[in-house]
């Protein structure tokens, strides 16, 4: 070989290896394009998936603060009522057996239901009551769930129960007392009115009727739930006093009950008496905490 064509064949040679050089830093590069843009793939992902993070994290904690409010709620209702004496246990058990064994079985005959009922008395004051249903009467108690003693007995005979109203509490119009709630009053001589002195005379006991309510125990549990079921008292009373005048009708008064439903009047106007005792739950047997000097 001559020495022309040695000098041609290494020119040929070495351009073919820089075409070569140049076709392989394409790829080389391509390569790292496509590692970038993996790279930046995934770090976009992860910083949209934080605000979701954040979201649900949030939700929880203002469902905790209701549930939190609520219990706190609960917790002041639940000391409020266990300054009721009658929720000590065996007071209630113990008040009913103490009232049973004072009913007189000539007079009254067997008892059929025993209620925890709140009275509210003309002046608008509530008074709590443990009311019997037996054959012959209706019965409403004043016990002291404290000294555990019956104080007082309030006997109606159920042949002269004549009417019995059930209905929303309302007030005379130029009246500043106002009640929520329902009531069923008990009338057993409807025609007689009070006199203006007993209207007037906030310790009264001569009224020809008597106005029962629900008690604040009410939902303490299923037992009181029952007890003082204000409806259910209504429909035993009616069913007992209808029987006690097929049984023992009174001489020259219509025998049967008339049944109302309609407003319960409460005559009270100022009633200041009545607004300091009742806000203070004067009239239930309530632990009040320790007084001493």
């Amino acid at each position: 070989m001559s020495e022309r064509d040695e000098e041609s064949f290494k020119s040929v040679q070495l351009d073919q290896q820089v075409a070569d050089s140049s076709n392989a830093a394409p790829e080389v590069h391509q390569s790292n394009n496509s590692a970038l843009s993996v790279t930046v793939t995934e770090n976009t992902e992860t910083k949209t998936s934080l605000p979701a993070a954040n979201t649900i994290k949030t939700t929880p904690t203002t469902t905790t603060d209701a549930e939190q409010g609520g219990r706190w709620a609960s917790a002041v209702n639940q000391f409020k009522l266990k300054r009721f004496f009658v929720l000590r246990p065996g007071t209630l058990d113990s008040a009913i057996e103490d009232i049973k064994s004072l009913v007189d079985q000539k007079t009254d005959g067997a008892v059929e239901s025993v209620w925890l009922l709140v009275e509210i008395d003309h002046w608008n004051n509530e008074k709590e009551r443990v009311v019997l249903i037996t054959e012959k009467s209706l019965l409403i108690c004043k016990y002291d769930f404290i000294m555990l003693n019956c104080e007082q007995i309030q006997r109606i005979p159920l042949n002269l129960v004549d009417r019995i109203t059930q209905g929303a509490f309302t007030f005379p119009p130029r009246s500043l007392l106002s009640r929520e709630g329902e009531g069923v009053r008990v009338d057993w001589d409807k025609l007689r009115e009070p006199s203006l002195t007993s209207r007037w005379n906030p310790f009264a006991t001569d009224y020809p009727y008597s106005t029962l309510t629900y008690h604040p125990v009410q939902n303490v549990n299923e037992k009181l739930a029952k007890i003082c079921d204000l409806q259910s008292f209504k429909e035993q009373l009616i069913a007992a006093a209808q029987k006690a005048h097929s049984m023992n009708p009174v001489p020259g008064k219509a025998n049967g009950v008339l049944l109302l439903n309609q407003p319960v009047l409460i005559e009270a106007y100022v009633g200041l008496m009545s607004t300091l005792g009742n806000q203070n739950k004067l009239g239930y047997c309530l632990a009040r905490g320790n007084v001493g000097f």
